[in-house]
């Protein structure tokens, strides 16, 4: 698997660091049902993006970014799987790495390869992002950790966590959530929050039918650790939906806890439908683009340049790769490695996974074209990529 994390310096060896007595947890647990076929017999986390990375890519390249050495995986679904991957694409160069909680030891007996045989799984199944804490709180908790830090694995940013634990010490609070602006319209998709003059929480209502604010919850948030345990304790006892955002946020503020918000100024997007997606792959086109090039993860075939071409023969304001074989128009499109367009083909406003293969003559436009030569097709917009004749 030719997978590798894109180059970046870590701290000096005895520089202090925020992330200091912070445990890092990324929960990737996600089936990706909604993405229909972009999603089947995928992985979520795995989902490519950009034409230079995996979703899950996102939060781990702004962990080890901000100083972290690890980031413990919280997962589920085909978790083999998932592991396999992120050891031999994460865990090859010192620094960092994921740790794979039960499963670790196994993983580092094994360098540089998938280890054989993993220990048998002995703990129920998880029901929500909460029950990962609880399943793993061996690991979680390990070492008696100051905060922690919870990461989502579907999450399309740029961010460095430092500032939000500084601010989060700072304040004494128990828990500092991030935020960001988005169109009302949106809202019901995601947790809705609202804050006073102080900037403390004061309202957390999960894909609320009829919203009141437009900040929502940006899904990544510090907890202090030892009231994070004494909530996922409580609220074992009681009928909850065993979920951080559904619970745990609304028990803390039903309990008076001090919870304050961190803005999150930098482009921040979820992932969480093919069309959303689509129209996320629209904006890395736009000029200036919603994330620069640079500012994504380079883990896929990091040895091909990923370059923004404006024009060029047969191709179109799109992002291309150094081996695309184009005998036909690319016209903002969003190309993997290992794309081949045939003759007289013609593809518009469309995202080309890895390997993908265009048909002499083809006219498609606003899909998504995948490995084995599936054709997905997305809502259409007006953009300057125009219409296919």
């Amino acid at each position: 698997m030719n997978v590798r994390p894109e180059p970046m310096t870590t701290p000096a060896p005895h520089a202090p660091r925020d992330t200091e007595g912070v445990r890092a947890v990324l929960l990737a647990g996600g089936e990706g049902r909604r993405l229909g076929p972009l999603g089947r017999g995928r992985l979520k986390p795995l989902v490519p993006y950009g034409g230079t990375a995996r979703l899950i890519d996102f939060s781990l390249a702004n962990a080890r970014r901000s100083g972290f050495r690890d980031v413990l995986l919280l997962s589920q679904y085909e978790e083999r799987r998932l592991m396999d991957h992120l050891h031999t694409g994460w865990n090859r160069e010192p620094g960092f790495r994921v740790h794979f909680g039960p499963y670790d030891q196994a993983y580092r007996s094994s360098p540089g390869a998938p280890p054989p045989v993993l220990p048998q799984r002995t703990r129920p199944p998880e029901r929500g992002t909460a029950d990962a804490l609880i399943s793993k709180a061996d690991h979680v908790f390990e070492g008696d950790p100051s905060e922690i830090l919870v990461l989502h694995a579907d999450h399309v940013y740029r961010f460095d966590y430092g500032d939000m634990i500084r601010r989060h010490r700072a304040s004494g609070a128990a828990l500092t959530v991030s935020y960001q602006r988005v169109e009302r319209r949106y809202v019901h998709l995601f947790g809705m929050v609202e804050f006073d003059a102080h900037g403390d929480l004061t309202r957390f209502v999960e894909k609320p039918a009829d919203p009141t604010s437009d900040l929502v919850f940006a899904a990544f948030c510090v907890f202090d650790a030892a009231l994070l345990r004494r909530y996922l304790v409580r609220l074992q006892h009681t009928d909850w939906q065993h979920d951080i955002s559904r619970d745990v946020i609304p028990a803390m503020l039903a309990a008076g806890e001090r919870v304050r918000g961190y803005a999150v100024e930098s482009h921040w997007e979820d992932i969480g439908t093919v069309d959303r997606y689509h129209r996320s792959h629209r904006g890395l086109l736009r000029r200036p683009p919603t994330m620069p090039l640079t500012d994504l993860p380079l883990t896929v075939r990091p040895e091909l340049t990923p370059r923004f071409v404006e024009e060029d023969a047969g191709v179109r304001s799109s992002i291309v790769r150094d081996d695309l074989v184009n005998h036909g128009l690319l016209d903002h499109c969003v190309a993997y490695p290992g794309v081949r367009v045939g003759a007289g083909a013609t593809v518009r406003d469309s995202v080309l996974l890895p390997g993908a293969r265009i048909p002499d003559g083809a006219r498609l436009e606003s899909v998504i074209v995948l490995e084995d030569g599936t054709v997905q097709h997305c809502d259409r917009e007006p953009s300057a990529a125009g219409t296919v004749s």
